[in-house]
């Protein structure tokens, strides 16, 4: 079965209701992509143009937003071979956050599950300049003599010592250790209360597959109880089948060191969750160009309300696949954890582009 993306244009009055103050909230998650895409041909005028706005009026935002960009709401339409099945305008909205985990620079008894950096013989074949069409699809593997073959699994490489002398930190829960790769980034701190920050670096290749999933499949929890607190809870009951479970994902991420900036971050993080005004999100950069702002209708996990503002596409995961799955980003620490991990609710979604682009011409970039 194949997913295609559908940008139904419509004209900007037609968009859901948004408040001046959400637009202004998006404003600097904005001005960050300017930084980033600015000297592209399609963002070079808006980004130019948006240096004169003023950033405290949420009015004025929005009039920038409409007079300089064209909406899309974005469908997802499913095929089985040249067979059209459905076009669906409903999608999937997660929650991610950054964990902290306890750790050292060093092995030891109590610090003994590896968190690696990107392995030097990890190979990346991008097949863009033979198959543009295959632009945003990447295939990871490793050498074997002249071949190119799959590399190691999570379960291979949890089970031996194939990344010795690739760690970055070791860490003293191998279950916290794997919801910082479901995660892609987070931090930990060592006993004298240093920190260091860790960021995606790459992948070794094999799909995401849900734990959570495999466990209501087989009938261990039920569908309402497959949360992130809900499988830290099924482990904690079953300490002898860990392994088994986690192993059902056999993708398996590696790190690289972030700048800290541990003060100012984690007061943004703690005043995300508290004051709703959060602008990032994970997108599946094969339909949503990395960098456009979008606007997201959804549910907030923590009292049912709307959670509708226009946001910033700026991460990607192994788990957000397709034109309508998203993963909304609640900032840093426990309280943003517990709320990353209820939600899962319904989504649409509007994607804005610069006038004179569509967004198939984004993609292509």
């Amino acid at each position: 079965m194949e997913t295609r993306a559908i940008y139904e244009p419509i004209v900007f009055e037609m968009l859901p209701a948004m408040r001046a103050e959400d637009w202004s909230a998006a404003w600097t998650a904005f001005l960050q992509t300017c930084r980033a895409l600015g000297k592209r041909d399609a963002w070079r005028d808006v980004c130019t143009q948006a240096e004169r706005v003023d950033p405290a009026s949420g009015r004025h935002v929005q009039t920038f937003f409409a007079s300089r960009f064209d909406a899309y709401r974005v469908l997802a339409r499913r095929f089985e071979g040249a067979k059209e099945l459905d076009t669906r305008d409903i999608g999937l909205m997660t929650g991610y956050y950054e964990p902290l985990l306890r750790g050292s620079r060093s092995r030891s008894d109590r610090y003994a599950t590896p968190i690696h950096r990107v392995p030097p013989d990890l190979l990346v074949i991008d097949l863009a300049s033979v198959h543009p069409e295959l632009a945003n699809l990447r295939l990871r593997g490793m050498l074997q003599g002249r071949r190119v073959v799959p590399y190691p699994s999570r379960g291979d490489i949890t089970a031996g010592d194939t990344l010795a002398g690739n760690e970055i930190v070791w860490v003293d829960d191998p279950v916290e250790a794997f919801f910082l790769q479901v995660q892609g980034s987070g931090r930990v701190q060592f006993d004298d209360g240093s920190m260091v920050r860790l960021g995606y670096g790459d992948q070794n290749g094999h799909p995401y597959r849900s734990i959570g999933r495999w466990l209501v499949d087989r009938g261990e929890l039920t569908l309402d109880q497959a949360s992130m607190q809900g499988i830290k809870t099924w482990i904690a009951r079953n300490p002898a089948r860990a392994k088994e479970l986690l192993d059902q994902n056999p993708s398996y991420v590696f790190f690289r060191e972030l700048p800290l900036e541990i003060r100012r971050r984690a007061r943004s993080a703690r005043s995300v969750c508290r004051s709703h005004r959060a602008t990032r999100f994970a997108a599946d950069a094969r339909f949503i160009p990395l960098g456009a702002p979008v606007l997201l209708v959804s549910t907030d996990p923590r009292n049912g309300t709307a959670l509708q503002r226009p946001m910033l596409a700026q991460d990607t995961g192994g788990a957000i696949r397709g034109p309508l799955r998203f993963d909304f980003f609640w900032g840093f620490g426990n309280e943003a954890g517990q709320t990353a991990g209820r939600q899962k609710y319904d989504v649409s979604a509007w994607l804005l582009v610069p006038k004179g682009s569509t967004p198939e011409s984004l993609l292509r970039r």
